[in-house]
């Protein structure tokens, strides 16, 4: 055999987001891009805020020798303190330079925090639904993911939790706002699990970590922040990217701190470093390093991608789908009028609308909508969504 068993193994459950967007291309190949609906793949639509293009040019125009050189593994160290800087107001404790590790965005971010943690057959314990790529990132460090259910709006079931987190857990993983739900955990949620996890973590004889994925930190419809891990829990990281509230996917900037409370926190900080280089990520692209300094505050037109939540939540109750309505990321995870979700997704393939299962998330009976895409997309798109709902109920 010409390739590794596990990759076959990978190969065979790979990402049903990508199955989809690449059912997507066929698909607008054989009928036109303008008739095809593709709520698969989380990219952003709404544009990079200007400031961005104004960073862009001034280090440019203004860069020296150094530019686009090598540095320290962390990353710049003048990056990594305004960063601190700023985690330290957003988070309310005293982040510096030394707990901030610049990744290629939050997937790196997360590979490198997982590498220094786990040791062979450590559980990462995760609420489903969950982004799809987790159970890769645990196995890529000789993990095993152990998934635990939700509540029936998404939010953490500390009961479940409680249950799966054992002898064996050295990580705990959450995703606020969440991909695929677009739930945001709430502040007595998160001190809950917090408590936990200290209960645990003296039950066990080791710490047990929390990891955070907050990519989509910035993306709320609420007046509210979502709260700050950093408050609830000491044994605690951060992974998280300006892909989404800077619409710089392809950019793959973003960076993983470290609670300066947590135990061990020189080693770990030390294991960071390190995993960065080992990995190969290293370095976290530079010319995105040197312009974050100046967009800290900034993040994309929120507002945007409210209305299209509120477009395609609207439609899509008036065809007569349960839904619930998120208040954070850019997802709608509505149930599938099917027990089957791959076959409801299907049947919505006939009508030309991409969707992703619910299945690929941990989530069956449920499918993902992405709704970072053009307003016309989403309107175009609702009676297909109404012809779909007819036909799932002429087949139960």
């Amino acid at each position: 055999m010409s390739i590794a068993h596990h990759m076959r193994s990978y190969m065979d459950r790979a990402s049903w987001i990508r199955k989809m967007f690449e059912e997507g291309a066929r698909l607008k190949k054989i009928h036109g891009a303008d008739k095809v609906f593709d709520f698969s793949l989380g990219n952003p639509n709404v544009p990079p805020p200007p400031s961005v293009k104004r960073a862009l040019l001034r280090v440019i125009e203004n860069g020296g020798e150094t530019l686009h050189s090598y540095m320290p593994n962390a990353g710049l160290p003048q990056t990594r303190e305004k960063l601190a800087a700023y985690l330290t107001r957003e988070h309310g404790v005293p982040i510096t330079a030394d707990h901030v590790i610049m990744t290629c965005g939050a997937a790196g971010a997360l590979n490198v925090i997982l590498k220094a943690l786990l040791d062979p057959g450590d559980d990462v314990v995760v609420p489903a639904p969950f982004f799809v790529e987790y159970g890769f990132y645990a196995e890529n460090h000789g993990g095993t993911l152990k998934t635990v259910p939700t509540a029936s709006d998404f939010s953490l079931d500390l009961e479940a939790l409680e249950a799966a987190v054992g002898l064996k857990t050295k990580v705990v993983l959450i995703n606020s706002p969440n991909n695929p739900t677009g739930q945001v955990y709430s502040t007595a949620a998160l001190k809950a699990l917090g408590d936990l996890l200290r209960r645990k973590s003296r039950a066990v004889g080791h710490p047990i970590y929390l990891v955070s994925d907050e990519p989509y930190r910035k993306i709320v419809y609420t007046a509210e922040k979502p709260p700050s891990i950093f408050q609830c829990y000491e044994n605690a990281l951060i992974a998280t990217s300006f892909s989404k509230d800077l619409s710089l996917p392809g950019e793959r900037i973003g960076y993983a701190v470290l609670h300066p409370e947590a135990d061990d926190q020189a080693a770990i900080q030390g294991a960071l470093v390190l995993a960065n280089r080992i990995l190969g990520f290293v370095n976290a692209p530079a010319l995105m390093q040197w312009i974050l300094p100046d967009l800290l505050e900034e993040s994309v037109d929120v507002a945007l991608y409210r209305a299209k939540r509120d477009k395609l939540y609207a439609g899509l109750k008036k065809a007569g789908y349960e839904c619930f309505e998120p208040p954070g990321a850019f997802y709608l995870f509505p149930k599938s009028p099917l027990a089957d979700d791959v076959a409801f997704v299907r049947l919505l393939v006939e009508e030309k609308i991409l969707a992703v299962p619910g299945s690929g998330f941990g989530g069956p009976g449920y499918f993902r909508l992405a709704y970072c895409v053009a307003d016309e997309t989403i309107e175009r798109a609702l009676p297909g969504f109404a012809q779909a709902m007819d036909k799932a109920r002429s087949l139960r």
